[in-house]
């Protein structure tokens, strides 16, 4: 595959600031790119035309490439348990057009590299064809893209007893829950050689194929276990979900009683290679494990938060020098895909309190940065601002961060850690392409995208009118489930 990213240009830019570098780096600087690379960042005194606060691209190290949010479908206000079965509602789409919305929207709000687990494909063709698509989709954008394609073979719709959940909904709810929500499975040596037909269509620089088991409550112990023998065979990376919720840590805790991470250490599925996003109801233990194992974490703090499925314990995380990466999980706070904003929520919610720091603000950029380009991209740079390294960079809007302009010597980092969001983006570059520019996308035609998925999206739900009905049954059985106490494991 052709490495779209590849810019032979050279350009200066003078900042007022710069964050998120590899050496502490005080007052104006010039930073050079060449081609696809910082060539050199140095103090300058020439005043700029525009002031400029520069970063790193931030890392979406967890979402699902969707290209309208569940708030749009009615999805909302509902534990992760209730809220799954919405996204059948989804009408299928192009599959380029889905992606170039989602990847564009990401670039505008500040991410450069983003995390796609490919949990529900469009279906309009066979999925190596697909991703084929949204591959292409990454090039135009211009983000660098982890694809982690679904696997999962048991428990469609809650984590015990499915099928007597389905039997106990009226009948026409049944048929039509039976009929779009119940998912065909493959065979895990099938669900492999789908992974590596799917490589060979679309992996490539800057598009990173890997496993994407759903979850241990989603996935048989055979299918982990084909997983994790064939990430060692192969070097191809592992990302999945692990105890989101109270009621996954139910099912773990009842069926597998020596423990749900040890059973994953056991198999062999634990290793640098892996990404496991969320575990808000990890216990200590299992974090340290996790930590010597050199897995990566997603904490996606505010899908966590609507979803009602808690506050993950990163404080205990970072006590145990895991490897922790910001996560989006298509659900921003203000459903926007600001990654600005959720840099920020994510730092304040984790940092302690009083006098007693768990994570400086630099380290919150460092490792949202360098452990979240790992997760995506499977190459192991630190994204940082440094001569050598690969030139994604935001450039923010100082003038309007600093608008009151009070002081000569404010830090920088008070105000980005204060206030920055999308709307203070000038300019999004991922190896020395500017894919953003004053708020538009540059290497598509995000209006008329969007305009047409959202076109598609309307007509195609007006289909889905008896799955609307079947649907508010079925909350009401989910609910019951798992407040049951025979039924939560």
């Amino acid at each position: 595959m052709k490495n779209d990213m590849k810019n032979d240009a050279s350009r200066t830019i003078a900042c007022s600031h710069v964050v998120g570098t590899a050496r502490t780096l005080t007052g104006a600087q010039a930073i050079t790119i060449s081609g696809d690379s910082f060539a050199s960042i140095e103090p300058t005194t020439t005043p700029a035309a525009d002031r400029f606060l520069a970063m790193p691209t931030l890392v979406n190290a967890h979402d699902h490439g969707r290209a309208v949010s569940t708030s749009a479908i009615g999805g909302d206000a509902k534990p992760l348990e209730s809220w799954l079965p919405y996204f059948a509602l989804f009408p299928s789409v192009d599959p380029y057009l889905a992606a170039a919305v989602n990847f564009a929207n990401g670039a505008l709000g500040g991410t450069g590299a983003i995390m796609v687990h490919y949990t529900r494909a469009q279906g309009l063709t066979d999925l190596p064809t697909e991703a084929a698509e949204i591959a292409r989709a990454a090039r135009d954008v211009g983000v660098r893209v982890g694809f982690a394609v679904s696997m999962k073979d048991r428990n469609p719709l809650v984590y015990h007893g499915s099928e007597a959940l389905l039997a106990s909904l009226p009948p026409d709810a049944r048929a039509e829950a039976a009929r779009r929500l119940i998912y065909k499975v493959l065979s895990p040596g099938d669900y492999i050689k789908l992974i590596d037909d799917v490589a060979a269509a679309a992996d490539g620089p800057g598009f990173n194929v890997q496993y994407g088991p759903n979850g241990v409550q989603w996935c048989s112990d055979a299918l982990l276990q084909a997983v994790a023998e064939a990430s060692h065979r192969t070097g191809r990376r592992v990302h999945m979900h692990l105890l989101e919720t109270k009621y996954q840590r139910q099912f773990a805790d009842a069926n597998y009683p020596g423990g749900v991470v040890r059973m994953l250490d056991e198999i062999g599925l634990l290793s640098p290679r892996l990404t496991l996003a969320h575990c808000v109801w990890a216990k200590p233990d299992e974090l340290a494990l996790l930590a010597e194992r050199g897995v990566t974490i997603s904490v996606n703090t505010s899908s966590n938060l609507f979803l009602y499925s808690g506050i993950a314990p990163r404080k205990t995380m970072i006590e145990h020098n895991c490897k922790t990466a910001l996560g989006i999980d298509g659900k921003a706070f203000d459903d926007d895909d600001d990654a600005l904003r959720e840099l920020r929520l994510a730092y304040y919610l984790h940092a302690g309190t009083g006098f007693d720091r768990t994570i400086s603000r630099e380290q919150a950029i460092q490792t949202a940065v360098s452990n979240g380009r790992f997760a995506v991209t499977n190459i192991g740079d630190s994204g940082l601002i440094e001569a050598g390294a690969a030139a994604d960079m935001l450039l923010l809007d100082w003038a309007a961060l600093n608008n009151e302009n009070l002081r000569d010597d404010i830090n920088p980092l008070d105000l980005l850690f204060s206030r920055a969001t999308a709307r203070h983006i000038r300019e999004v570059i991922v190896g020395g392409r500017t894919i953003v520019r004053d708020g538009r996308v540059l290497g598509v035609d995000f209006p008329a995208i969007r305009q047409e998925v959202l076109s598609r999206m309307r007509s195609g739900i007006k289909e889905s009118t008896a799955l609307i009905s079947a649907l508010s049954v079925l909350d009401d059985a989910i609910a019951h489930h798992y407040v049951s106490d025979s039924h939560c494991c």
